[in-house]
């Protein structure tokens, strides 16, 4: 097997020295080794792929759908887009030219930091969040400024980021992930408008990633793009709505003009989604099946959430109830301290349940650990069960 010429390790790109371990995929590979494990770990929809989708991207295959698509995807799934994003936010983008469609929501975070970041750039980060903003902002060179949320329920105030942007006046962007992961806490109108108006006099550009959108269980989801859609990149996609995370298929929507770069820093990474993933997407966010299909996994979801929430507070946890995405984001017991990757890990090789220690998701995580309810209530029951054995036995 080839061994790499040392020297030329010391010439890499330095920004790769500045990462901090991420953490979830390696702890999650860990308990996936532990026999009889009961994993409510990653964001992994257990649902399939609803039939009108899949049969969508059966066709395309039988059709020879396989040349290049057009950079920013095909102008069929652009449409369905525009029309998803008319139908359920009131918004209104042109296929043409305000949106692209990117290989998941993690190339639109990717391709939207690139475009707005310059080495040394600060960006703002609400957390506890998916800690894929602030890997990506320190390998392009910029600094994340990580807010922390942990104190106002998980919700980012205009007071906070006020005082925050007082510190930092020359940030850059914004990233504003609702509903949370991993908390899966969401923004009420009001409260969406009121982050708004404390951005719009900045020259801030929000990057609002809306992937957990559809799954608001009260309420409906209120994008921030419905106030400032001049300074706002909304990421959203099929992966959750419709449990198509291996189709790999996402989208940005923006004002042209930011549009322009983001689009061609997409195509230097991977020229175009594939042409069957996105016939199945179009299947997904142009028709009324589509629309139904994502609602019956949204009650699905609700259900188990209901049951998980309830049971971990009587075993001591202290949660905000979760209005959306799929995680209840929990606080560990009193008795237990707030060392949460020694309980993560305790709990897997003692208690047989794998859970993600909330301290990899940023600031304000450390003491908390997300637990996913994606996956069935069968499973979340054994693992509730064992959990509390757990906590009896250390007790």
């Amino acid at each position: 097997m080839p061994t790499t010429k040392p020297t030329i390790m010391k010439k890499l790109n330095k920004n790769f020295g500045r990462l901090k371990p991420v953490g979830i995929r390696e702890f999650d590979y860990h308990a996936s080794t532990i026999p009889g494990i009961v994993k409510l770990t990653l964001g992994e929809p257990d649902f399939n792929v609803p039939e009108p989708m899949k049969q969508a991207a059966i066709k395309s295959i039988k059709d020879n759908d396989s040349h290049y698509a057009p950079g920013n995807g095909t102008v069929a799934l652009r449409k369905a887009i525009a029309h998803f994003m008319q139908d359920r936010y009131g918004l209104t983008y042109n296929p043409d030219n305000e949106i692209a469609v990117t290989v998941g929501a993690t190339e639109g975070i990717y391709a939207s930091l690139t475009t707005v970041i310059n080495p040394g750039d600060e960006v703002l980060v609400a957390t506890p969040t998916f800690p894929l903003y602030m890997a990506v902002t320190t390998l392009l060179g910029g600094n994340p400024v990580e807010i922390d949320t942990s104190a106002d329920d998980f919700i980012l105030t205009p007071t906070k980021l006020k005082q925050t942007l007082a510190a930092h006046p020359d940030a850059k962007a914004l990233v504003l992930n609702y509903p949370s992961n991993p908390t899966g806490v969401t923004y009420t109108r009001d409260q969406i408008k009121a982050l708004a108006n404390a951005v719009k006099d900045t020259d801030l550009v929000v990057i609002a990633d809306e992937i957990y959108s559809e799954l608001v269980y009260n309420g409906t989801h209120t994008s921030i793009a419905e106030f400032i859609p001049g300074q706002t990149l909304v990421l959203n996609g099929a992966s959750k709505s419709h449990a198509m995370t291996g189709y790999r298929v996402g989208f940005i929507a923006g004002p042209k003009e930011l549009m322009g770069p983001v689009s061609a820093a997409h195509a230097m990474m991977v020229t175009a989604a594939s042409d069957p993933a996105m016939a199945a997407a179009t299947a997904g966010f142009a028709t009324k099946e589509g629309k139904q299909a994502t609602l019956k996994m949204k009650a699905a979801y609700q259900e188990r959430r209901d049951f998980l929430v309830a049971a971990l507070r009587k075993l001591g946890f202290t949660i905000t109830t979760p209005n959306g995405a799929f995680y209840v984001f929990a606080k560990l017991p009193a008795q237990f301290g707030t060392d949460d990757i020694k309980f993560a890990t305790d709990l897997a090789e003692k208690g047989k349940v794998a859970v993600i220690p909330g301290a990899y998701f940023g600031a304000g995580g450390q003491g908390h650990l997300r637990i996913s309810y994606a996956t069935s209530l069968a499973n979340i029951k054994t693992a509730v069960n064992r959990i509390k054995e757990f906590i009896d036995e250390e007790n």
